[in-house]
């Protein structure tokens, strides 16, 4: 039986620390224990140094990649050659070469990619009259999650050390898809003053410190990452991305990419 598991993950809406949690439990380990790289205080830790045990690391996908913003929190971490297993969520249109990237990311850090999953959750931009992904995951994806961790510990029980594992083989292309984001530079969430209550919900979530809450809500545009967060808990509403172009790429995504997706994973 695997002793520790730690989950890793970047998930400003939770839902990449949902799959990891039900990962975790197919892996039926005697002790989970959490690594939340969401917020801006996880970019100043002492580095996590990894021993002994299996690591779980999650991210979101945008435009096909690993999450910018997620990057340097993954780079807090130390594998020293721990085995681990690299996930990625992202909204039903496509997760391109993130997990790719993501496999090498952690090679570079010093873990050991054992398995890798690509799963599916509410894409950040969804409506209830802009589907993309609602409400997943669902019971289905967290029953395919939990399955993916006990082949996983099939695998694991199966190593008498780590050195007998071969890397695993993941899907994607080198170079990775180009992340130009100059047309999104100064695009972010806005707050409308009229239904704003200051209750102030928005601004401990952001993972990257944009929200100001004083007479009014302020937001650094050009750190915002639209990662919607602040929109999704907002209780009154107030939080919105409402742009032209965000709008337009959005309507394209829900239009276009309505079949559902299933997870994928590699082992």
């Amino acid at each position: 039986m695997l002793k520790t598991v730690k989950i890793a993950y970047f998930s400003p809406t939770k839902t990449t620390m949902k799959i990891l949690e039900s990962i975790a439990e197919g892996l039926e380990a005697e002790t989970v224990q959490h690594i939340d790289l969401t917020l801006p205080e996880a970019g100043t830790s002492r580095p996590d140094e990894m021993q002994a045990e299996l690591v779980l690391l999650g991210v979101p996908v945008y435009e096909g990649r690993v999450a910018k913003a997620a990057i340097s929190r993954l780079q807090q971490l130390k594998g020293n050659k721990t085995p681990a297993v690299v996930v990625v969520l992202y909204g039903n249109r496509d997760f391109e070469d993130a997990l790719l990237e993501l496999g090498d990311l952690a090679w570079e850090l010093g873990f050991f990619p054992v398995a890798g999953g690509a799963f599916i959750g509410e894409h950040s931009f969804a409506t209830e009259t802009r589907p993309m992904a609602n409400g997943r995951p669902d019971m289905k994806d967290i029953t395919e999650a939990k399955a993916f961790g006990s082949r996983i510990r099939t695998k694991m029980e199966s190593l008498s050390s780590i050195d007998d594992a071969t890397r695993i083989a993941l899907p994607g292309n080198t170079p990775y898809i180009d992340r130009d984001r100059s047309a999104l530079a100064d695009k972010a969430a806005t707050t409308i003053a009229e239904t704003c209550t200051l209750c102030g919900t928005c601004a401990p979530l952001c993972p990257v410190g944009a929200i100001t809450i004083e007479e009014v809500v302020t937001t650094d545009d050009l750190a915002c990452i639209l990662c919607n967060a602040c929109v999704k808990s907002c209780p009154t509403g107030a939080r919105v991305v409402d742009d032209p172009m965000i709008n337009k790429i959005a309507n394209w995504v829900s239009k276009n990419y309505q079949a559902r997706r299933e997870p994928e994973t590699f082992i």
